[in-house]
């Protein structure tokens, strides 16, 4: 079972789509727009983001990368009228993962869930790697060469958004609203995680981008 969230502002598409996933059992939750997208997401990352890109707050195309960052082992399923090519493909640069067009039959969505989390099985098992250092996604360790460093939740946090974007600079506020999301904390408590990161990883694999914020080194 699998926890997906439907962002779908057409009640009866959004209610047809639900009573499907349910029905292969998983647990659905659902929103109408891109604010109440986020306000899901802030609380809990999901298995899967079905996706309607017309919404009645904006486009979602333009969210994509947002909460490809915000929730990196978030699988995206765009849904989208628009028939052009170039709506599917820059859906998919943008980071999502698969799409369908509308008119689709239901049984055609659950099937595509159903191999993106055979994928995301995949992503759970696997390892992301930057220079020499792997970060082993299912056992939630760091390997540096070939020697295994343990983690916190939060250190592993931190690594899987910088791994996953190794040539970003993030800044406290990113990591932050990333990592801690709704818990109540300041900005200080991000240099005490990079501080305890540093000593583990060595000061040249984590560096400062002065004025800016923090990247791999």
């Amino acid at each position: 079972m699998a926890r997906i969230l439907v962002v779908e502002d057409e009640v009866d598409v959004r209610d047809v789509i639900s009573r499907y996933l349910k029905a292969d059992s998983h647990d659905v939750l659902t929103a109408a727009s891109i604010e109440e997208m986020y306000s899901a997401l802030e609380k809990e990352c999901v298995d899967v983001l079905i996706l309607d890109l017309i919404l009645p707050d904006g486009d979602a195309m333009d969210e994509i990368s947002n909460v490809r960052v915000m929730c990196p082992s978030t699988f995206i399923l765009i849904v989208t009228a628009l028939r052009e090519d170039r709506n599917k493909i820059l859906g998919l640069e943008m980071g999502a993962d698969d799409y369908v067009t509308k008119p689709f039959h239901p049984r055609e969505l659950v099937a595509r869930v159903r191999a993106i989390l055979r994928r995301k099985e995949l992503f759970y098992n696997r390892e992301l790697v930057y220079k020499d250092m792997r970060l082993s996604v299912g056992e939630r360790i760091l390997y540096i060469g070939d020697e295994p460093v343990e983690l916190s939740s939060k250190e592993f946090e931190i690594l899987l958004l910088m791994f996953s974007n190794p040539k970003r600079v993030f800044t406290r506020t990113e990591l932050l609203e990333n990592v801690w999301r709704d818990e109540e904390r300041n900005e200080r408590i991000v240099d005490v995680y990079i501080s305890m990161l540093r000593r583990k990883l060595g000061k040249e694999r984590l560096v400062t981008v002065h004025g800016i914020g923090y990247k791999l080194g």
